[in-house]
């Protein structure tokens, strides 16, 4: 196989927003060329912006994604509160941080049981799982029980575990009630050694794929996602509305994603960086029971982006424990709204990596222009890169069979889009 030319492509890569496809060029057992291609990813979200009222903005943005809706529902009120001057309550912060926290629960916890974990097990899907098995019986409930404490703290929290209701600018809309608050407590204290097993699972998987690169996250004082400052592996350290002058756009012909460089490299978002970068900034109980994992970190193996995942669902499960636990949430007024003519940028970290808004309106509170960098689109030529050595390095010794599903669990790693098929590679072979 090694000596001979090879195009192949993977038809339709579904684990992105959108659609997705692959092609790979070979000439005389040289990998020529790599091409990520996401053909429906542009969306038209920036020109929707135009013309709309700041005060619709993120309800607006929040249906960019149908599953990390949040992640947007919240960056895009941060622009917007940027823009306008107005500072959130601690309490509001809180309540942020909560509906993060359950959609970082639900979300990791989707992607890792479901689109992941069946690899280690040598299965299609994760229902495929052996019930039979008493390892596998506990992962299939492990993981609807996992995914249910996320939700039902999203939707205590934020109304709704997906477009959620009560997050505005400015403030929140309604805040939790004690019963809520005792039952989340009690569903995310039943589910945390099931999140212990989840971290023990992808700490042994036998996938491996190192390669050195530049990691970038937002870097909060305590762990978490919505505040910080940017900084790279390298030591770079970026303050949030200079982002566009460290972030190079890059256009990629045979792609309607925007993809970036960072200082004329690709580099890596998502929650391996996060790790990489603040694993100190854990919640302490979170450290003491995943020290036998986080001695991995930093680490330069894509797979670990699994288990990264696994140890911010645990923080996830504590931090929000002590949340709920130590505060006294009461109602609050939602500032009234003063618009002037202004641009606001929001930074937080959404499941898969750094995301950022921008957002600029006159002074009659119309949005004027406006910017959106997603995960996705930062990690594309990351990726490219990855696959490029992958192949290269797999061709004189693997079946077409074997290399295509490599290819597919490297591009899962990264966990590029989460509502999607478990197995999402069709490959044309033509040599």
């Amino acid at each position: 196989m090694h000596t001979v030319d090879l195009d192949f492509t993977i038809d339709r890569v579904t684990k992105v927003e959108g659609s997705a496809s692959l092609d790979v060029k070979v000439r005389g057992g040289k990998v020529q060329e790599v091409r990520f291609k996401i053909t429906e990813y542009k969306r038209f979200f920036t020109q929707a912006m135009l013309g709309k009222p700041i005060a619709a903005l993120p309800q607006l943005l929040s249906r960019i994604c149908g599953t990390c809706s949040n992640a947007h529902l919240l960056c895009s009120i941060e622009a917007c509160e940027h823009a306008l001057g107005v500072v959130p309550s601690p309490q509001t912060m809180l309540l942020r941080m909560l509906t993060m926290y359950g959609l970082m629960i639900r979300d990791h916890a989707l992607h890792l049981y479901l689109f992941s974990m069946p690899d280690i097990f040598g299965k299609d899907a994760f229902l495929d799982l052996d019930e039979s098995n008493p390892e596998q019986h506990q992962m299939l409930h492990d993981g609807f029980e996992v995914k249910a404490a996320g939700n039902y703290l999203a939707t205590l929290v934020a109304g709704r575990s997906v477009h959620a209701l009560y997050p505005a600018i400015g403030g929140h809309l309604r805040t939790p009630d004690a019963e809520g608050i005792a039952e989340a407590v009690k569903k995310l204290t039943a589910v945390r050694p099931a999140v212990l097993r989840l971290i023990d699972i992808f700490a042994q998987a036998p996938f491996h794929f190192d390669r050195q690169t530049n990691f970038m996250a937002l870097v909060p004082e305590r762990y978490g996602f919505l505040k910080g400052v940017i900084v790279t592996s390298r030591g770079d350290r970026i303050q949030e509305e200079q982002f566009r002058r460290h972030l190079e756009r890059v256009v990629l012909p045979y792609s309607q994603a925007s993809a970036y460089k960072h200082q004329a490299s690709s580099y890596m978002v998502g929650s391996l960086a996060r790790i990489n970068l603040a694993s100190d900034h854990l919640h302490p109980k979170t450290k003491e029971s995943a020290a036998h994992v986080l001695k991995h970190f930093p680490s330069t193996d894509v797979f670990h982006n699994n288990l990264a995942q696994a140890i911010e669902i645990l923080h996830a499960v504590d931090d929000a424990i002590e949340m709920l636990t130590t505060h006294q949430f009461k109602p609050e007024p939602v500032p009234k709204l003063v618009y002037r003519e202004a641009v606001g940028v929001g930074v937080i970290e959404a499941p898969r990596g750094t995301l950022y808004h921008e957002v600029g309106i006159g002074a009659d509170g119309v949005v004027t222009h406006g910017e959106i960098v997603v995960p996705t689109g930062q990690n594309q030529i990351n990726i490219e890169e990855d696959v490029h050595r992958l192949v290269q390095d797999l061709l004189p010794h693997v079946t077409r069979e074997i290399l295509t599903h490599e290819i597919e669990k490297l591009i899962r790693a990264y966990d590029p889009c989460m509502s999607c098929a478990s197995h999402f590679l069709k490959v044309n072979w033509d040599a």
